[in-house]
């Protein structure tokens, strides 16, 4: 074969997914990822993972509504929502002293991660200065600690950073094209502004979405291009199973298929390397089999406790028994998850 006819063959060869200029992934480049076959897909990932996180080990991470309902924004899959008729009813801030209870309840089962979710569009000044304070003193027992609140304005950001908040959650749900169909009282940007607030506070970024939500895989693939190409990947990265609630817009959604889900956590994975990608929401309806599959993809956090803000999640003896199973160990503590 002659020069020529090498040049020609390289020429047609056909082009593989590649990160855009920078190491920024196209829209293109991650639905080629998602339409892989699954078995080179899945090896893709875990040599990828393999490379950032060789101990192999899992983060887990408790979630506690610590103000519950009567939120005025219409997420459509939400039962905080003041919009919706689900049966949540609005309830006041809890006290220090209910939070650290729970908080220590979390680190006795073994959780690094206390995770405080608040219902509402957007804090006031009152409000940070109460959750500043129990920032505080779930920090004292020697935890990570997390809060979702809404929307933050800078100021806000970085009282609770001095507070001792380590990481901020913020999920953008979906796709940017696709977003519209799930929320209108905020805009994509509201939710990228916010993001840009934690970051320049000096707190983590804690980031991802929901898959199961009506959406089609083109935008589950404008989602992780929205996650990679933010100025700094999230530090951990969610990915939630639509948890259908009865009085929601999205009540009645049909449940992705699972390998779907394990082609998501894959993706993110990749596209997000280092990244802690949380095998969130919607475990209670996940085989352990499934489970298995989304560790093997990439993920390698989860929330642990029965109770996720309003819905329900495994019980301790569960996860015990499946991390067992595994062989997966806590990340950060050599112990094993205690039932």
């Amino acid at each position: 074969m002659g020069a020529s006819d090498l040049q020609a063959v390289v020429l047609h060869r056909p082009a593989k997914p590649a990160p855009a200029p920078e190491g920024r992934w196209s829209v293109e480049a991650i639905q080629a990822l998602l339409d892989k076959p699954l078995m080179e897909l899945l090896f893709e990932a875990q040599t990828v993972h393999r490379q950032h996180f060789p101990a192999g080990d899992i983060e887990l991470a408790t979630l506690l509504s610590v103000k519950t309902g009567g939120c005025p924004e219409n997420c459509g899959y939400c039962p905080q929502s003041a919009e919706f008729d689900t049966g949540v009813k609005a309830q006041k801030l809890m006290e220090v002293d209910e939070v650290l209870r729970a908080a220590q309840a979390a680190k006795d089962a073994g959780a690094t991660r206390f995770c405080m979710g608040a219902a509402w569009r957007a804090p006031k000044d009152r409000d940070v200065e109460k959750v500043a304070v129990l920032v505080e003193a779930v920090k004292g027992l020697g935890l990570q600690t997390c809060a979702t609140l809404g929307m933050l304005e800078p100021h806000h950001a970085q009282q609770l950073k001095a507070a001792g908040l380590d990481y901020y959650n913020h999920n953008l749900d979906t796709g940017p094209e696709y977003y519209a169909d799930v929320v209108t009282t905020r805009t994509y940007q509201e939710r990228l502004d916010t993001l840009a607030h934690v970051r320049d506070a000096g707190m983590s970024t804690c980031c991802g979405g929901i898959v199961g939500m009506g959406e089609t895989r083109r935008d589950r693939a404008g989602l992780l291009h929205a996650l990679a190409t933010l100025p700094a990947h999230p530090d951990s990265l969610p990915i939630n199973d639509l948890m259908p609630i009865p009085g929601t817009p999205l009540g009645d959604s049909e449940a992705v298929d699972g390998l779907e889900f394990v082609r998501m956590i894959a993706v993110a994975r990749i596209v997000c390397p280092k990244a802690v990608v949380r095998l969130s929401a919607g475990r209670e309806h996940m085989s352990r089999e499934l489970q298995a599959l989304c560790f093997l993809a990439g993920a390698n956090s989860m929330f642990v406790g029965g109770k996720l803000l309003t819905t329900s999640n495994p019980d301790k003896d569960t996860d015990a028994a499946l991390m067992a199973e595994l062989g997966l160990r806590p990340m950060g503590t050599g112990a094993t998850l205690t039932a």
